[in-house]
């Protein structure tokens, strides 16, 4: 197996592109919806991360939010990169300060390296196969661990699938109502990604998304599954790497919300 320990080094060159902008600079224009939006700051980052991986790992494809396309074949046979440069991008273009860099290697299907990057709290989540899974903030580097708070004990995160609020709408509030009513309280950041460090560190317990692509939670995944919880799709099959697909993860409380019948 390659060595991807240059990923955490790497994804920070990576944030200064984006830490650079201006709030005059975050022009953007719509990709596909009327909530599914680009920046320049999105594809300067691709675009460098891209260069960087040819160079540093050639042998590996790339499949990244702003130029690629999904393609299984390459995702089940080889080694694949699933990257998201700025993962919340409506947070970035209002200067929220809730976004994120995500790089998941993904080897023949299964996830084998994964590291978000917050930059604004210069916090790096990494995690390997096998090997755990680990925050550095603060000059300090902890393991990660979920939480084993029951579902009435617990922070509920969520995503609102705004570019398919036509469909998904309905469901989506109509499960966090229901989650509302049972667990702690609710929140929504607005980045898939940092969501999922989150449950990984324990500090949260449950998030659920009704659809979410790839580099959403590619990495994600990996630091949840090495920090001891569970992540799938909502009927309880594994994730898929090459398309789109529903989402939920947990700690303790995984099991709860899954077969709770909160899920829609």
């Amino acid at each position: 197996m390659s060595d991807f320990t240059f990923i955490p080094a790497l994804l920070r060159k990576a944030s200064s592109i984006m830490l650079s902008a201006t709030h005059a600079e975050r022009q953007l224009h719509a990709k596909g919806g009327s909530q599914n939006f680009v920046t320049d700051y999105d594809i300067r980052t691709e675009n460098f991360l891209r260069e960087q991986f040819a160079r540093l790992l050639p042998e590996a494809d790339m499949l990244g939010e702003e130029s690629s396309e999904t393609h299984a074949v390459r995702i089940a046979e080889g080694l694949t990169l699933i990257v998201d440069p700025i993962d919340g991008t409506t947070n970035f273009m209002q200067d929220y300060r809730q976004s994120c860099i995500s790089v998941g290697v993904c080897d023949r299907g299964t996830m084998v390296y994964g590291a978000v990057y917050n930059p604004y709290a210069d916090a790096m989540f990494t995690a390997s196969l096998g090997g755990g899974a680990f925050v550095e903030e603060k000059g300090a580097q902890v393991s990660l661990h979920v939480s084993d708070r029951a579902l009435e004990d617990s922070l509920v995160l969520f995503g609102t699938s705004p570019y398919y609020r036509d469909t998904l709408a309905e469901p989506t509030f109509r499960t966090l109502w229901a989650l509302f009513q049972k667990a702690r309280d609710i929140r929504r950041s607005g980045s898939a990604a940092l969501d999922l460090t989150n449950i990984a560190a324990g500090r949260c317990d449950v998030f659920f998304e009704y659809l979410l692509s790839p580099w959403d939670y590619a990495a994600g995944s990996l630091l949840i599954t090495e920090a001891g919880g569970k992540i799938s799709q909502m009927d309880g099959t594994p994730l898929r790497f090459d398309k789109p697909c529903p989402v939920i993860a947990g700690g303790a409380a995984y099991e709860e919300l899954l077969s709770g019948g909160y899920l829609l």
